[in-house]
């Protein structure tokens, strides 16, 4: 294993601890804000660090159809490239397999599809993903894999995770070693218990430097989601980090990190920016909402971003009203340190064995508030 990782401490099952790459280190748990395209919208990359990223996500699948995994290497790698010295993680494109049904054929090969861009046909195979991923430069590589849709039955989550585990096999056989490097395979099986088992088992057979739960949070709920990830977690690596891939909700990061969750990624918190919703302390906020168009108070005064140290909540509201390009930027940068803020709290909680209590008082605190659509 090339990949370093150190758990530092556990409370329950909620888990401290720090992944040492290439790019530097993550402390864990840790948030990936969404820069699908090599940008995080609406966000200069300094202003993604300063609200304590330490990690990114981008996509294969985005960024080989453009501008070209190819072209980005000839310009230094994806860290040169989006000016993002720190750790990148990428997603293998097993997410668009699935978003792409009506543009895709699949078979034991790989997956042929046809790109939304321009209708030009590709075949993503497991060594054509690890490769772009490798030209891309990606600190954590994902391994390929069929992201199984919900609902299905279990013969088709059968057939789906083993097609999803002799790709990560031929993954893991493409990937490039190289120190302070790693790849990930990822748990599937549906919702099915003894499907997620096998899964994880066929994962640790094959040998991996982290461990992502992926084929969550695709429609099947949020009670089922916790339901299986808790029947999943057991069965993954205690010295490994695990990955709770496209998670999510606030409440869905503190629920999961109490499972036994390391790592997460969303665009929740940056498209919600783009559409005038603002995580609070005391819930969420919908600034377009007229109750906010003549509040002179700062959106959250728990909160040192630009946007609640320097901004009202009037001219906020006024923002989106207008549809002003810096409104999607403020509600953005106070969404990301928002997250990175509940990260850096749950990391003390478990430090300080009190995250019971910051449990219960985070969801006694986080009253939901969105009174109209945005």
């Amino acid at each position: 294993m090339t990949l370093g990782f150190e758990l530092k401490t556990r409370d329950g099952r909620a888990r401290r601890g720090r992944v040492t790459t290439a790019h530097g280190t993550i402390e864990t748990p840790a948030f990936m804000p969404v820069g699908t395209a090599a940008t995080v919208k609406a966000m200069m990359p300094e202003d993604v660090r300063a609200t304590g990223a330490e990690i990114l996500l981008c996509n294969t699948y985005h960024l080989m159809l453009r501008p070209g995994a190819e072209r980005v290497a000839k310009l230094g790698g994806l860290h040169r490239f989006m000016n993002w010295p720190g750790p990148i993680l990428t997603d293998s494109g097993g997410y668009q397999v699935m978003s792409l049904a009506e543009l895709r054929k699949m078979n034991e090969e790989g997956v042929t599809f046809q790109s939304h861009l321009d209708g030009s046909k590709h075949l993503l195979t497991p060594e054509r993903s690890i490769e772009i991923q490798h030209l891309l430069d990606a600190t954590i590589t994902m391994a390929f894999d069929e992201c199984t849709p919900f609902p299905a039955t279990e013969e088709q989550a059968a057939a789906s995770m083993r097609l999803s585990m002799r790709w990560a096999k031929r993954s893991k056989e493409a990937f490039k070693q190289r120190p302070g490097y790693g790849l990930f395979g990822i748990v599937q099986g549906g919702v099915h218990p003894a499907l997620r088992e096998e899964s994880a088992k066929a994962l640790i057979d094959i040998g991996f430097d982290g461990y992502a739960i992926g084929g969550l949070a695709v429609g099947e709920g949020t009670e089922l989601m916790l339901t299986t990830l808790a029947a999943s977690e057991p069965f993954l690596p205690v010295d490994r980090p695990r990955y709770l891939m496209g998670v999510g909700k606030p409440s869905d990061l503190v629920a999961a990190v109490a499972r036994g969750v390391d790592m997460f990624d969303c665009v929740l918190p940056t498209r919600s920016g783009r559409t005038a919703q603002a995580f609070t302390r005391s819930g969420t906020l919908n600034l377009r909402n007229a109750r906010h168009a003549e509040d002179p108070g700062p959106l959250d005064p728990g909160c040192a971003c630009p946007a609640c140290r320097s901004y009202s909540r009037a001219y906020l509201h006024h923002l989106t009203k207008a549809n002003e390009i810096l409104g999607a930027m403020l509600l953005t940068r106070h969404n990301l340190t928002y997250y990175q803020d509940l990260m850096a709290q749950m990391r003390a909680a478990i430090e300080e064995r009190r995250f019971a209590v910051f449990v219960e008082h985070f969801e006694k605190s986080t009253a939901m508030d969105v009174a109209a659509p945005p």
